[in-house]
C-alpha cells in the first residue's frame, strides 16, 4: 500500500482543509463536496484525510462493521450476542465512475438462491465504507443508477438488495465525499443537498506558495516515507486534536441567540427545505468544538454559512455558487440586535462601541483570540501565507470588455438571453443503447422489462419466468427428486430493459446580422438557455457551433458542462454575413469527431436561424448540399425558426426538408404553447410541419 501524502503537509487551501477536519469531528455534519479545477489538490487532501480519523472498533470476523456497543440485529453475517471485539483503522473506500451496480451494493448468487435458497452475498463497497469514508472523484460523472442507490443508502443509513424476492439488508453509514470539475457537469440537486458542506478550491496566484507545492510534491514522489516521517509529529498532534474535539462535542451548547441566527440566515437566502439549518448548526457546533470551546459564538454560525449555505441556494445550473457576505453580516447582526434585551433607560453604554464589529458589544473579532479555529501546522513555510476563508464565489459574470464587444465592421455587442423557460421535450426516433440519460429511447440496465437472452458475463437482472422456462424441459434428465428445481447456469436468462439514453445535443446557432436585432436576439438566445437547461436536466452532453461573417467556429466542444455553454452563449456577438453552410459543415466534422469517442451516445442537431444564407458563391445551394449530409446519415435534427415579422419566407422549413428533420417556431418550442405536446423528432416530421 503506497504512503498517503500528509494532510499536515498541504500548502494553502484553509476551508477545504477546515471543512474536512469538521468532517473528522462530526460525521453528522454530513461530508464534504469538493469543486475545483485540475491540479488543485482535491483527491490528495481527501485521501490524506483518513489518516487523521481514530481507530473503529468492530465486531471480529463481521464483515459489515457492526459497532461490538450496538451491533444491528440484521446484519447478514449475525447475530453477534458475544462475538469478540477488535479495532481497526478508519476505511476510505473509493467508488469509481464507472462501477456497476453490483460493485457498489454487493451482489446475490442467483443460481444458489434459486436452487438452495441459500442467501449467498458478497458485500459491495457501501458496506465496506460503513462507519468510514466513501470516497467519490469526478462525483458528477456518476452514473444516475448509482447516484440513485447513494441517496437511498444516504436518506435512510443502510442499503437493500432485492433480487427477485431475495433481499438482503445491511447498515451503510457513511461520510460521503466528493471531488468535482465544473467544467465537466454539476451534479443532479438531490445529490448535491446531500452534501453537508461545499467548498471551491483554485490554485493559488501567489508565487511562493506556488513553488513550496512543487518543492513538497517532488520531495514527496522522491521519497514518499522518508517525507511522510518529516511530518509525523504534526500528523500526529492534528490527530490528537481530533479526538480532543471529538470527546468536547457533546458538552458544547448551541444557544438560542445562535440558533436564531442560524435560522435567520437560512430565511435570508431563501434555501430550500430545512436541512441546511440543521447542517449548520452541526457545522457550528463541530467549529466550537474543534477551536476548545463550549460554546457557539457568531463567528461559528458565520463561517458556517459560507460552507453549508453556497450550493444550497442555487435555482438552476447556470447559477454560480456563493453568498454574499455582506448580506451575511447584516442579517447576523440584525439577528443579534433582535435577541439582546433593550438596555435600562438612562444606562449608556460607557465604550461607545457595543455595536462595532461583527460580534457585537464585548466579543472579540472572529480569528483575534484563542478561540478561533485555526487551523495546525500551518505557520512554518510559505503556506503560512493564508488565503482569504472565503466560500463566496462570485456572481454571474458579466461578459468580459473583450468577449462581446464588437470586433469587426457590421458586428454588434453582445446581448443578454431572455428569461429561461420550459421546453417541449425532443428525442431522438429509435431505440437506442447509449449512456443512461433522460431523453430519448434506449436498452438499458434499469427500465421496464421487455423480454430476456442469456447473460453476457456476470448475470445482473435475472429474467425469473424465462429461467425456470428454460430450466423446466430438462428436469427429468437432470434427476431431479424433491421440490426444488434443479438449475444450471445455461438455464440463467438476463432481463433486457428499456429505458432512457442522453444524447449529444448539438447547437448550430446563427449569429449573423440578420439574427442581430436586440430584441430578437435576446429571444433566441432565452430559447437556446431553455434547450441547455433541459439538456442538463436530461443529462446530455452538448455542444455549440456559431456561425456569423464568413465561417463558423466551434464555441464549445461536446461537454457535459451546460453552464460553459451558457456562458459562451451570453458573451455571443453578432453581426455579418449569414455562412449557414460553414455552419453546417462544421456541425458535420464534430459529430464525426465524436462518432469515433463515443459511438453509442446518439446526435441530436438543433439549428437556431432563420434559414437565411447568404455570403460566398451559390450560398443557398451550398447550405442545401451540406444539410443532406446529414439526411444521408439519419441524423435527427431540429431547426428551430427564428424568423419574425408579417411578412415569412419560410426558409427554416425549407432547411428542415433538406435536413430531414422537423422545424418549430420559437412559440411552438414553449411546452405551454397550445402546440406544446411532447413529441418526438419522427412525428414531428411531417410534410405539413416541414411546409409550416
Amino acid at each position: 500500500m503506497s504512503t498517503p501524502y500528509p494532510f499536515t503537509a498541504l500548502v494553502g487551501q484553509d476551508d477545504l482543509r477546515l471543512a474536512l477536519l469538521l468532517n473528522a469531528v462530526s460525521p453528522a455534519v454530513g461530508g464534504v463536496l469538493v469543486r475545483g479545477e485540475k491540479g488543485t489538490a482535491k483527491s490528495t487532501a481527501v485521501r490524506a484525510l483518513s489518516a487523521l480519523l481514530p481507530e473503529v472498533p468492530v465486531v471480529a470476523g463481521c464483515r459489515f462493521s457492526c459497532d461490538p456497543a450496538a451491533p444491528d440485529p440484521n446484519c447478514p453475517d449475525g447475530p453477534h450476542e458475544a462475538a469478540g471485539a477488535t479495532a481497526r483503522p478508519a476505511r476510505m473506500v473509493e467508488l469509481p465512475v464507472g462501477a456497476s451496480e453490483d460493485r457498489l451494493v454487493g451482489a446475490l448468487d442467483i443460481e444458489r438462491a434459486l436452487a438452495e435458497g441459500v442467501k449467498a452475498f458478497e458485500p459491495g463497497l457501501l458496506a465496506d465504507a460503513h462507519r468510514g469514508i466513501l470516497y467519490v472523484d469526478e462525483v458528477n460523472l456518476l452514473h444516475d443508477h448509482l447516484v440513485d442507490l447513494l441517496l437511498d443508502a444516504a436518506a435512510m443509513g443502510a442499503s437493500y438488495v432485492e433480487r427477485e424476492g431475495v433481499s438482503v439488508r445491511h447498515a451503510a453509514r457513511f461520510l460521503l465525499v466528493g471531488t468535482m470539475n465544473p467544467e465537466e457537469g454539476e451534479l443532479r440537486p438531490q445529490l448535491l443537498d446531500r452534501f453537508g458542506l461545499t467548498v471551491e478550491v483554485a490554485a493559488s496566484r501567489e508565487t511562493d506558495q506556488r513553488v513550496e507545492v512543487v518543492r513538497r510534491r517532488l520531495a514527496y514522489d522522491d521519497d514518499p516515507e522518508g517525507f511522510a516521517g518529516r511530518w509525523s509529529e504534526d500528523e500526529s498532534a492534528l490527530r490528537d486534536r481530533v479526538v480532543a474535539a471529538r470527546a468536547l462535542l457533546p458538552q458544547v451548547v448551541l444557544g438560542d441567540g445562535a440558533l436564531r441566527q442560524i435560522a435567520a440566515t437560512c430565511a435570508a437566502f431563501e434555501v430550500d427545505g430545512m436541512r441546511a439549518d440543521i447542517v449548520m448548526a452541526r457545522t457550528a457546533t463541530a467549529l466550537a468544538a474543534w477551536a476548545g470551546r463550549t460554546e457557539v459564538l457568531s463567528e461559528d454560525v458565520r463561517q458556517a454559512a459560507l460552507l453549508a449555505l453556497p450550493h444550497r441556494r442555487r435555482r438552476n445550473p447556470f447559477d454560480a455558487p456563493g453568498l454574499d457576505e455582506d448580506k451575511l453580516d447584516e442579517t447576523l447582526e440584525d439577528a443579534r440586535e433582535d435577541e439582546e434585551p433593550e438596555p435600562p433607560e438612562g444606562d449608556d453604554d460607557p465604550d461607545g462601541g457595543g455595536g462595532d464589529g461583527p460580534d457585537g458589544g464585548g466579543q472579540p473579532p472572529a480569528g483575534d483570540g484563542p478561540d478561533s479555529p485555526e487551523l495546525p501546522s500551518q505557520n512554518q513555510g510559505p503556506d503560512a501565507q493564508d488565503t482569504p476563508a472565503t466560500d463566496d464565489s462570485p456572481a454571474p459574470q458579466e461578459p468580459a470588455p473583450t468577449a462581446g464587444a464588437p470586433s469587426g465592421p457590421g458586428e454588434q455587442q453582445a446581448v443578454r438571453a431572455a428569461e429561461p423557460f420550459r421546453t417541449k421535450m425532443l428525442s431522438v426516433p429509435g431505440i437506442g443503447e447509449g449512456a443512461a440519460g433522460r431523453r430519448s429511447r434506449a436498452r438499458t440496465e434499469h427500465g421496464r422489462t421487455t423480454g430476456s437472452r442469456r447473460p453476457r458475463g456476470a448475470l445482473t437482472k435475472l429474467h425469473l419466468a424465462a429461467t425456470v422456462q428454460a430450466a423446466a424441459p430438462h428436469q427429468k434428465a437432470r434427476g431431479r427428486s424433491g421440490a426444488g428445481l434443479v438449475v444450471r447456469r445455461d438455464d440463467l436468462r438476463q432481463a433486457t430493459r428499456e429505458g432512457r439514453e442522453g444524447n449529444l445535443v448539438l447547437f448550430v446557432v446563427d449569429a449573423s446580422g440578420s439574427m442581430a436585432a436586440r430584441q430578437r436576439m435576446s429571444a433566441v438566445k432565452g430559447a437556446v438557455l431553455s434547450l441547455l437547461l433541459d439538456a442538463y436536466q436530461r443529462r446530455d452532453k452538448v455542444g455549440l457551433v456559431t456561425f456569423r461573417g464568413t465561417d463558423a467556429e466551434v464555441a464549445l466542444p461536446p461537454t457535459s458542462s451546460v453552464d460553459a455553454a451558457a456562458a459562451r452563449l451570453e458573451s455571443l456577438p453578432t453581426g455579418g454575413r449569414t455562412p449557414l453552410a460553414a455552419g453546417l459543415l462544421k456541425a458535420h466534422d464534430v459529430l464525426r469527431v465524436e462518432r469515433l469517442r463515443d459511438a453509442a451516445r446518439r446526435p441530436l442537431v438543433v439549428v437556431v436561424t432563420d434559414g437565411r444564407a447568404t455570403g460566398g458563391v451559390e450560398p443557398v445551394a451550398r447550405a442545401g448540399r451540406a444539410a443532406r449530409l446529414f439526411a444521408a446519415e439519419g441524423v435527427a435534427s431540429v431547426v428551430v425558426d427564428c424568423e419574425s415579422g408579417y411578412v415569412r419566407l419560410g426558409l427554416a422549413g425549407q432547411l428542415a426538408g433538406e435536413l430531414g428533420g422537423t422545424v418549430v417556431t420559437l412559440d411552438e418550442l414553449r411546452a405551454d404553447s397550445i402546440a406544446g405536446l411532447v413529441k418526438d423528432v419522427q412525428g414531428m416530421n411531417s410534410p405539413s410541419r416541414r411546409a409550416a
